[in-house]
């Protein structure tokens, strides 16, 4: 199947991936724009893990202090270049994500910044509620119940909240895919007058 030059730059101005990248995703999914998104989103994940023991040697702080004043953010976003780190889609992702945290009060980057005393905390709260459960759906339950919880105070896991159908992690492995680098949330701070 021919692809046009014009969905391709459909694709690419959608999802910010290469031209060729696109290209292969669009013909991989036989020309369905919805299918080519879910590919590259697959892939992006992929590559992300690659990176994931190159060194970060630069990066961006990004602030944001929403309209009335009264809340704000700041995010250091790391990178593997000054290149990418200058790269203006590079600082507006991480505005992106001080905006986001702003917004949602993140207490942790990732779930592994969560102590043990920390989880089994989490997990006694929610005890409770398993109990008169079936058995064999209590360790299910529970578990379901903590990874919600987790999605409201781990960055990483929380959905985008200009796009909910992408994680925050979503972000950065389809990041990790344009830019070419490992890209890494390393410090989030939270400020309100409240």
């Amino acid at each position: 199947m021919a692809i046009s030059a014009d969905v391709v730059k459909e694709l690419r101005d959608r999802t910010g991936i290469s031209v060729m990248a696109c290209k292969k995703a669009l013909e991989e999914s036989g020309g369905d724009m919805e299918k080519a998104i879910q590919i590259l989103s697959r892939k992006s994940a992929d590559v992300a893990r690659k990176k994931a023991d190159r060194t970060l040697g630069a990066g961006t702080v990004a602030a944001y202090i929403h309209n009335t004043g009264q809340v704000g953010a700041m995010v250091l976003l790391l990178c593997e270049t000054d290149f990418v780190s200058k790269n203006e889609e590079f600082i507006k992702l991480a505005r992106d994500i001080a905006m986001h945290a702003a917004a949602t009060n993140p207490q942790y980057v990732r779930r592994g910044d969560i102590d043990e005393a920390q989880m089994a905390s989490i997990r006694e709260i929610f005890a409770p509620e398993v109990v008169g459960k079936p058995e064999n759906l209590q360790a299910q339950i529970l578990s379901g119940k903590v990874a919600s919880r987790l999605k409201e105070i781990v960055l990483l896991d929380q959905p985008f909240i200009k796009d909910d159908t992408k994680t925050i992690d979503d972000l950065l492995s389809a990041a990790a895919q344009k830019f070419g680098e490992r890209i890494e949330v390393s410090k989030i701070s939270h400020f309100s007058v409240r």
